[in-house]
């Protein structure tokens, strides 16, 4: 599963009964820092009643859900048949667009946690999407270090946090630094984020692990730890854009129509692997069978049928899409093809109340099939917009006639 609402406002833990547990940034203790840097953490727990509007919200977005999940099915892929609109831009492939089925299958159960946990994604819909172009693989450190030194960027993870943004927190918590996967030496309960992130002072986009830790040999590793801003900023100045959630499926999809993966319909294509996940014993044991233990370069493995890298695995990828459980119900009931469809209006998660989360898709290095199965294409993923983490990146597109 990709990090939800873990971010320097708050962490946001799964519902416990009716309650949302949350840690706030005065009580988050800088964990995984040695105690004589600055001192022990003491974590404060905040219960807050989930009610109101987010009660509601929930029973009527799953409401929705059922009623419109069962019976869907695949339909054809429709690929648009024009060709390309001149050359293709340095770094991007064409995607023609078309018509296709959205979404993903009913897995054979459901659970609260991993591959299962998948009811945003139904019910499966018509949409069409024009052509774009699309960046081959996602943006890399080399790429990302250009930005920076053309523009003097600086990124959210590097920011110290403001006094007036967290009135409640304590002063010498307002420290720059990011979230990093820490993962224990034993089994642990796979309901506690707490047992495999760790916010670290110091983590960056320069420092992916922390301050210790560096870019040197990384420059075609995807850049990490940018939040859902640093995204945006570096698509204006390349006069790009995030893609929408339907024109990254329509992409990872391929021209394929239905399959579980990018690739096709076996996770392991004639017994290769075919995109970096979690092998092992999640999240205590990467065994790294798949070639890597962590993060890996990009286009280390091959590319779908549009010629697009990375497509499932390695790291999440940011779209522009508002995150919203039942926004495939909503447009299913429509019971027409959905048009270049942008997302909804405005943010919704029940289990996060009052956060603001863009969706993710792909999946990352530590997707597995214990934990997170969000490889699978048509799964979805979401994140609160002020978070960043060492299995987060992103891609960009570009419309047919240029515009951003």
């Amino acid at each position: 599963m990709n990090l939800v609402g873990i971010a320097r406002k708050r962490i946001v833990l799964p519902p416990v009964g009716e309650s949302v547990v949350t840690v706030h940034l005065r009580s988050l203790g800088w964990l995984g820092l040695s105690a004589v840097a600055l001192g022990l953490a003491i974590i404060w727990l905040k219960i807050e009643n989930s009610s109101g509007h987010t009660v509601a919200g929930t029973q009527s977005a799953l409401a929705s859900l059922k009623t419109v999940q069962s019976g869907a099915a695949f339909a054809p892929t429709l690929a648009n048949a024009t060709s390309a609109p001149g050359r293709a831009p340095d770094g991007m492939v064409w995607i023609p667009g078309g018509e296709f089925s959205m979404g993903a299958a009913d897995p054979p159960g459901m659970d609260d946690i991993g591959m299962k946990a998948t009811s945003d994604s139904r019910p499966i819909h018509r949409v069409y999407v024009d052509g774009f172009w699309m960046d081959k693989t996602i943006v890399t450190n080399n790429q990302f270090a250009v930005f920076v030194k053309a523009t003097g960027y600086i990124t959210v993870a590097e920011r110290r946090p403001r006094a007036e943004e967290f009135p409640d927190t304590w002063p010498e918590n307002l420290v720059a630094g990011s979230v990093v996967f820490s993962g224990p030496d034993h089994s642990v309960p796979l309901n506690d984020y707490f047992q495999w992130w760790t916010y670290v002072p110091g983590a960056s986009w320069k420092h992916p692990l922390g301050p210790t830790s560096g870019l040197a040999g990384k420059g075609q590793f995807p850049v990490v730890q940018v939040a859902y801003e640093d995204a945006k900023a570096y698509a204006k100045w390349m006069g790009k854009r995030l893609p929408t959630e339907a024109e990254w499926e329509f992409a990872a999809r391929g021209g394929l129509t239905g399959a579980p993966f990018v690739w096709g319909n076996e996770f392991r294509l004639s017994g290769k692997w075919m995109a970096n996940t979690y092998q092992g014993h999640f999240p205590n044991d990467d065994t790294g069978e798949d070639g890597f233990v962590g993060i890996s370069p990009v286009a280390k493995y091959p590319p779908n049928g549009y010629g697009l890298y990375d497509m499932a695995g390695d790291v999440w990828q940011w779209t522009g899409d508002w995150y919203r459980p039942d926004y495939y119900a909503q447009l299913a009931a429509t019971e027409s093809v959905a048009r270049n469809p942008k997302g909804p209006n405005s943010p919704y998660d029940p289990s996060h109340s009052g956060e603001l989360e863009k969706v993710q898709r792909g999946g990352s290095f530590l997707c597995s099939d214990q934990y997170c199965s969000r490889y699978m294409v048509g799964t979805r993923g979401k994140g609160e917009i002020g978070t960043a983490a060492n299995h987060l990146g992103f891609r960009l597109v570009k419309d047919a006639n240029g515009r951003e």
